[in-house]
């Protein structure tokens, strides 16, 4: 599975590594919302919820969905505007008015992700104006709660409203702790962005994926950038309807997480995290898959508690788990296929031992894979 990006023809001046503060906000306040999807983060995201004035936190839960469990596009506005650049502001205040140039059909669209996530890579018709579409979007909202029930109906009745809301609700963001925390990252960022654009300049585009993220990769034909993820989605950057462009968007806040905006009729965006711990790097959605596959049967299982101790033989596993020789090896063999296992020989016996540093790390695999 992967989420594919059509750069076919896409002139090179137009990939860009450019900083968001208002991208950085929105992951800055999903590590507020779920700080166990950042444990590097959790003393930030103490002190600064404990920092935020009642109103304000009351205010933020209201509307939390739109970065808890989606991350709405609306913190990307400079990707949804047709004619323009692709570029996003250099200060929050400027982003804030990239949205309020966005029409109102693609902001209610991208403010109702948390409903409409299905349907994200195709697209459909306006809530605003397609009476199904709008049923719909009140029925998705009513089986995740009162608050975007009630969230749901306030944007389809006045987005404009509701987008002053929000955008008040940003700048007071910006005010209690946004401000300062983006004057501490803004500097990382800037640099990332500036190191990947020279690596883009000198090597070019795969070795800049590579730099961005091991989940990132470059089709042999040079036409295609796929991401590694566990969902499925495709959309082009040489789109003449909304201008060809690819962006990529560094940040402080948001590993796990690796985001593709492929909304159609957006110019991509890829908004990836800096920093990240010094783990090696993860292993992709298919051995992931491999692994837990080959772990999910009870007598591969068994062998693991042997070879987990000491390195053994086909025949020593076969004697202490009371099966054959060759069904040992049938099993083997998956575990190997999986990188489970090393195997080493001495003299003429072949010595099968478990992989004790990738095992201990399926855990983090398993979460970056799902979380990516």
């Amino acid at each position: 599975m992967s989420v594919d990006i059509d750069i076919a023809g896409l002139p090179a001046e137009r990939i860009v590594f450019e900083t968001s503060p208002l991208a950085e906000l929105g992951v800055a306040l999903h590590a507020l919302a779920e700080p166990g999807h950042h444990p590097g983060l959790h003393g930030w995201a103490t002190a600064t919820a404990a920092s935020l004035e009642p109103c304000l936190a009351d205010r933020l839960h209201e509307a939390d969905f739109l970065w808890r469990h989606t991350f709405s596009d609306i913190f990307m506005p400079f990707a949804g505007l047709r004619g323009g650049d692709g570029r996003p502001g250099v200060t929050l205040a400027e982003d804030l008015d990239l949205l309020d140039r966005m029409d109102d059909e693609r902001f209610v669209l991208a403010a109702l992700e948390f409903v409409c996530s299905a349907s994200y890579s195709t697209g459909g018709p306006s809530p605003l104006t397609d009476a199904r579409t709008r049923a719909r979007a009140l029925e998705m909202a009513a089986a995740r709660g009162p608050r975007q029930t009630e969230f749901t109906e306030r944007l389809l009745a006045d987005p404009a409203a509701v987008r002053a809301w929000t955008r008040r609700l940003f700048e007071d963001c910006e005010q209690a702790f946004f401000a300062d925390t983006w004057q501490r990252v803004r500097v990382l960022l800037a640099a990332d962005a500036r190191h990947k654009t020279e690596i883009l300049r000198r090597k070019g585009l795969g070795e800049a994926l590579t730099a961005v993220s091991a989940a990132l990769s470059l089709d042999e034909s040079g036409s295609r950038i796929q991401a590694d993820k566990l969902s499925q989605g495709r959309t082009t950057a040489v789109d003449p309807a909304v201008g060809a462009g690819l962006t990529f968007v560094p940040s402080h806040f948001g590993w796990p997480h690796l985001m593709i905006l492929h909304a159609p009729g957006w110019r991509p965006v890829v908004h990836y995290p800096v920093g990240a711990p010094e783990l090696p790097g993860p292993a992709s959605v298919e051995l992931l898959k491999l692994r837990l596959e080959a772990l999910a049967h009870p007598m591969r299982l068994r062998l693991c508690r042997n070879i987990a101790r000491s390195p053994y033989t086909t025949g020593e596993l076969a004697d202490a788990n009371g099966i054959t020789a060759p069904e040992v090896s049938r099993h083997l063999a998956v575990l190997k296929k999986a990188g489970l296992i090393t195997t080493r020989r001495r003299g003429r016996y072949v010595m099968h031992q478990l992989d004790l540093t990738v095992v201990a790390r399926l855990g983090s695999d398993f979460l970056e894979g799902i979380l990516r």
